[in-house]
């Protein structure tokens, strides 16, 4: 069986009940994700010997984040305890033109203060076949940018395949300083998995005005910008996410890969949001899952763009659906109806 590791943070998420409003809430509910640890526990729901790293306090707050990554079949065994507390952040869901809000409560949380030389990364990727993190890890602290390049750097002299989602955050970090972290992290990397507005937000990636935007994917920009960042970086593939918004309710979703010679894109589907987070963290699993099985480039991008078109059917962060489901959607089944 193929074994992935994944790092990253572990935080709590609260949310008001439905689509209710921050301050309309007088509840929230309370869940665990975060994008490493979502591509994790799809990882592991697709069959795969998927592990997580990372650093939450040894408390139990801590102790059912942890438990929350065992209940889906995730390896916790390389997670470091210490630190006094757990990041969270807070979302409100978008509905019809109000947009989702995101709030960050994650300052000095365990791993932000993890220290390099914690994690043992030739024990801890003894075992692996691929690594993955992604741009949100190395901007949480410089302890943690350290880190992540102590990590790709170990990975990449053990022979494991590396990828990492670029996944900018304008909250946590400049952009300035994205472009710094992530050039040296990329030097690692295999597997660039992005979207064209991360491009430009993380290195500059300036691509000409093209005529390929189709219901507000633009397919041209997108081959485009991966051809630049693959000369760049001499990734192996790389792997874009497209999206049109309709509106916070409904998008139009695909994707595509690049090796480097050609481009290959997923159909295009129109998907209903029950919950927007966690769409991208599905198209990675997707992408390490399908090259892992060794899937040609159109089943891959196919595959990917599936799963996470059905993540946006699911509650909370995790990506919950099974290789079936995937493949079924992907196949062409759009329909929805009830299985029995």
């Amino acid at each position: 069986m193929k074994r992935v590791v994944c790092f990253g943070e572990i935080m709590m998420r609260l949310n008001p009940k439905g689509y209710m409003r921050f301050i309309q809430a007088k509840a929230f509910e309370a869940s665990y994700a975060c994008a490493e640890a979502n591509v994790a526990v799809s990882l592991a729901n697709y069959g795969l010997d998927s592990a997580y790293v990372t650093k939450v306090p040894a408390h139990e707050i801590g102790q059912s984040a942890v438990n929350e990554l065992r209940r889906y079949g995730v390896d916790t065994s390389g997670i470091v305890r210490g630190g006094k507390r757990l990041g969270i952040y807070f979302l409100e869901k978008g509905a019809s033109q109000r947009a989702s809000k995101v709030i960050y409560d994650r300052e000095g949380s365990a791993i932000a203060q993890a220290e390099p030389g914690e994690f043992n990364w030739n024990k801890l990727l003894s075992n692996a076949d691929w690594f993955h993190t992604t741009g949100i890890t190395p901007a949480i602290s410089d302890n943690v940018a350290r880190l992540t390049i102590e990590a790709v750097k170990a990975a990449k002299k053990l022979g494991i395949t590396v990828s990492c989602d670029l996944n900018y955050r304008s909250t946590l970090w400049s952009k300035d300083k994205a472009k710094e972290v992530m050039t040296e992290v990329c030097k690692y990397v295999d597997i660039c998995i992005t979207n064209q507005e991360q491009a430009v937000d993380v290195f500059g990636i300036q691509v000409a005005n093209t005529n390929g935007t189709k219901n507000g994917l633009d397919y041209e920009g997108c081959v485009s910008a991966a051809k630049l960042l693959s000369e760049k970086f001499n990734f192996k593939k790389a792997a874009f996410t497209l999206r049109g918004s309709i509106s916070a309710s409904d998008n139009r979703l695909s994707g595509m890969i690049y090796d480097g010679d050609e481009a290959f894109f997923a159909p295009e589907y129109t998907a209903h949001i029950v919950d927007r987070v966690g769409g991208g963290d599905a198209f990675s699993a997707g992408i390490i899952f399908s090259l892992l099985k060794g899937y040609d480039n159109q089943r891959t991008v196919n595959f990917s763009v599936a799963a996470s078109c059905l993540k946006h059917s699911v509650e909370h962060d995790f990506g919950l659906v099974s290789v079936a489901e995937v493949e079924a959607l992907a196949s062409g089944d759009t329909s929805g109806r009830v299985q029995r």
